[in-house]
């Protein structure tokens, strides 16, 4: 998820104080930015989330049965060996199957803002020198140059200026040769029997999916050159992998 001013699942809505502010006296929402507090609280910053979301069965009924597909579109376009870094912590395996296609000779950071998820990502991963958890805002990760930057159900949970600034920070991060790979919704076909659920669905707790229906994620991108873009639609449409590789 997104930090100080900005994800799985699905892990992410409106109020709209778009600035991060600090309640000392919660600390499950502490440091996280307006919009996720008000908009996600539900979803991702108390603890009950956990209980209720972070289920492989859950996760695979959200995104109606297509997870391992849409994650299986992630792994191939890694390598063992890599350095990745994964912008937002997600519910359910999806760490543990970065790490597998990994193996012990790569490496994973993960950048995370919610109290929650931070140390439930950290629970996740202990078991595991070579990922890291690391606190802060998918819009201004670490610095560094990684093989491949992961996006995973992120940018439909945040408004639209915060796609713009991950998109790019995304870019800003892949080694020549490497790779941004983001999966998330779009707009399925006009007779897509889950597209008047999904517009519902997105009215009642999305609010900012909508504009992935309208809009390319590479138009998100403030400087596109330099990179090979490529996509994939899934389940008619509803679903994307937009690939950003990045020439030299």
């Amino acid at each position: 998820m997104p930090a100080d001013d900005s994800n799985g699942l699905v892990c992410r809505g409106t109020g709209l104080t778009l600035e991060a502010e600090t309640d000392q006296t919660d600390p499950h929402v502490r440091g996280v930015p307006g919009y996720l507090r008000d908009v996600y609280r539900w979803a991702y910053l108390e603890p009950l989330a956990l209980t209720v979301f972070d289920h492989q069965a859950m996760v695979s009924a959200i995104l109606w049965g297509n997870y391992h597909r849409l994650a299986r579109g992630v792994l191939e376009e890694l390598h063992a060996g890599g350095n990745v870094l994964q912008l937002a912590s997600v519910y359910g395996p999806f760490s543990l199957q970065l790490l597998e296609v990994l193996g012990t000779n790569g490496a994973l950071d993960v950048v995370e803002v919610a109290p929650v998820q931070i140390e439930r990502c950290r629970r996740l991963l202990a078991d595991h020198p070579n990922a890291r958890v690391i606190p802060g805002d998918a819009a201004t990760p670490p610095e560094g140059s990684y093989d491949a930057v992961i996006s995973f159900f992120l940018l439909h949970e945040v408004p639209e200026d915060y796609k713009v600034r991950i998109v790019d920070a995304a870019l800003a991060r892949v080694a020549p040769g490497g790779r941004a790979v983001f999966i998330d919704y779009h707009r399925p076909g006009r007779l897509h029997p889950l597209r008047p659920i999904m517009m519902t669905v997105f009215a009642l707790l999305e609010p900012f999916a909508r504009a992935l229906w309208t809009r390319e994620i590479a138009a998100y991108a403030s400087t596109p050159d330099g990179f090979r873009w490529r996509k994939q639609t899934f389940f008619g449409g509803l679903y994307q992998k937009v690939v950003a590789e990045r020439i030299g």
